[in-house]
């Protein structure tokens, strides 16, 4: 779309028809479902909702935020990256961009060469998938491989709902018109080979009360232990239709939990020679110098060594944080929705490539609509179980830098949340008399009776004992304080 205007005054008549035609667009094509958009002006640059007009005054009054060309957050799609010849004008034929994914997925696994086989079974199976995604879907074929086209049919059967039995039925059909064709025989050998790439995740059903998870030895269980709530969806009986056969026909799951397991993508970092050894940059290649760069020159990782050296001896076993926040899914605020990513980073890389999003591991996905408020610890269970083996036992783990397999161990160090996922993860209330998690129950908290609210006037106490401030009654409390710093809890 034409976004020259948005670089006239904005006094003229036609910056003026730009922000009208922005607007239809906006509410057209981005289909609000609400009444809200987000304000694309250059105070509010996309981080606050308005309505229309005042989308349209805050326009005139600020432009358009600088670099807002493609307007993603209002329904416009964002153009594809297009292949170019030097020669010519003429622009390629577009295709999904698999390699690209893989490439993101796994770096420079998809570039390497004659790629050698692991010892163990999983790297073999690992780099048996990434020969796939070199070979032609059929003689002559430019435009897919084996793997883009089987994940290009998976997604597909994905969004549209397809039965397994139809989409075998389907790869049956293509092998038998096209006989040459490079492609699995059933939906279970597609499955296996999705699963083999490590993107694959797995469902495991939830209390819609947040009490407990389907699993282990409750996964077939109908209904809750705790609060007695089905684990199913309650469907309106069909006419025609017995009660026993509306009850049994469609079970569908009240809330689903997705967890993307961690081991294996761990294991996929050292697969690959220079990922493996980026995952050493900190013990090996990082200044020693004693000035902070990196979170293993800061006293935690430094302590945490001294602790359990025998975990420290070996440079690539991993330490991670751990991330959640809710938020909301959908395009307008006016909808009260929460969901909840986990997130792991891996700090064994350098700082440029910690916090990478494609290094950015996500571990589990908390359905909505509600927050899972303390109850969090019943969905992070199947990652905390992961954790306890990976640092009690470790998992062999082929390293193609070294081209040795080894057992991999990890370490969760620290959690990274706002002040409300604090709490949640803690367990511990930030609101309230005893807020602080480190003073515990010495939190040293006063009732405003007037204002109806909570302040904590305490913070004089962590001063030294002769600091001017602790005898200045005036500027605080009216009081002198005369207290000591309240202990540091243990882990215990």
């Amino acid at each position: 779309m034409d976004k020259e205007w948005t670089k006239l005054p904005r006094h003229w008549k036609e910056y003026r028809k730009g922000v009208k035609s922005f607007l239809d667009f906006a509410y057209t094509k981005g289909s609000p479902q609400g009444r809200e958009i987000s304000c694309p002006c250059a105070h509010c640059a996309n981080g606050k909702w308005a309505r229309r007009h005042v989308v349209r005054d805050h326009l005139i009054a600020a432009g358009f935020v600088e670099g807002y060309d493609v307007w993603v957050n209002h329904g416009e799609c964002m153009p594809l990256p297009m292949e170019i010849d030097n020669d010519t004008t003429d622009q390629e034929d577009l295709h999904d961009d698999i390699g690209g994914l893989l490439y993101d997925t796994f770096r420079n696994v998809v570039e390497e060469e004659g790629s050698s086989e692991g010892p163990n079974e999983e790297a073999r199976k690992f780099y048996n998938l990434i020969n796939e995604a070199k070979q032609e879907l059929y003689p002559g074929c430019e435009g897919f491989s084996t793997l883009s086209f089987i994940i290009r049919l998976y997604l597909l059967k994905c969004l549209h709902g397809w039965s397994n039995a139809s989409f075998t039925s389907l790869l049956e059909l293509l092998k038998e018109a096209i006989p040459n064709l490079n492609i699995p025989e059933s939906f279970n050998k597609t499955k296996a080979m999705i699963s083999d790439l490590g993107l694959d995740y797995k469902k495991i059903h939830a209390c819609p009360n947040d009490c407990m998870l389907y699993w282990k030895d409750r996964e077939n269980d109908n209904s809750c232990n705790i609060c007695k709530a089905s684990r199913w969806k309650e469907f309106t009986q069909v006419e025609g239709e017995s009660s026993e056969q509306a009850k049994y026909d469609h079970k569908v799951p009240a809330k689903v939990l997705r967890h993307f397991p961690l081991i294996p993508r761990l294991q996929r970092l050292f697969m690959c020679s220079k990922t493996a050894k980026e995952m050493r940059w900190h013990d090996e290649e990082r200044s020693k110098d004693g000035k902070l760069r990196h979170p293993a020159d800061g006293k935690a990782w430094k302590d945490f060594d001294i602790l359990h050296p025998d975990f420290s001896s070996e440079p690539r076993n991993v330490r991670l944080g751990l991330s959640s926040d809710g938020f909301n899914p959908f395009r307008t605020m006016s909808i009260s929705h929460s969901t909840w990513p986990v997130m792991m980073v891996v700090y064994n890389f350098p700082p440029w490539l910690s916090m990478k999003s494609e290094y950015t591991i996500l571990s589990l996905l908390i359905p909505g609509p509600q927050s899972p408020g303390n109850n969090i610890d019943v969905y992070l269970q199947p990652l905390i179980e992961e954790l306890k083996e990976l640092w009690e036992l470790g998992v062999d783990t082929y390293d193609d830098s070294k081209n040795q397999t080894f057992k991999i161990r990890a370490a969760l160090l620290w959690t990274i949340s706002d002040y409300p996922g604090y709490a949640m993860l803690s367990g511990w209330s930030t609101k309230g008399k005893k807020a602080c998690a480190c003073c515990n129950d010495e939190t040293d908290s006063q009732y405003l009776q007037h204002s109806r609210k909570i302040c904590y006037m305490g913070h004089r106490v962590f001063l030294p004992m002769n600091h001017v401030w602790r005898y200045n009654k005036r500027s605080f409390n009216g009081r002198e304080e005369l207290r000591s710093a309240p202990s540091m809890l243990k882990g215990t």
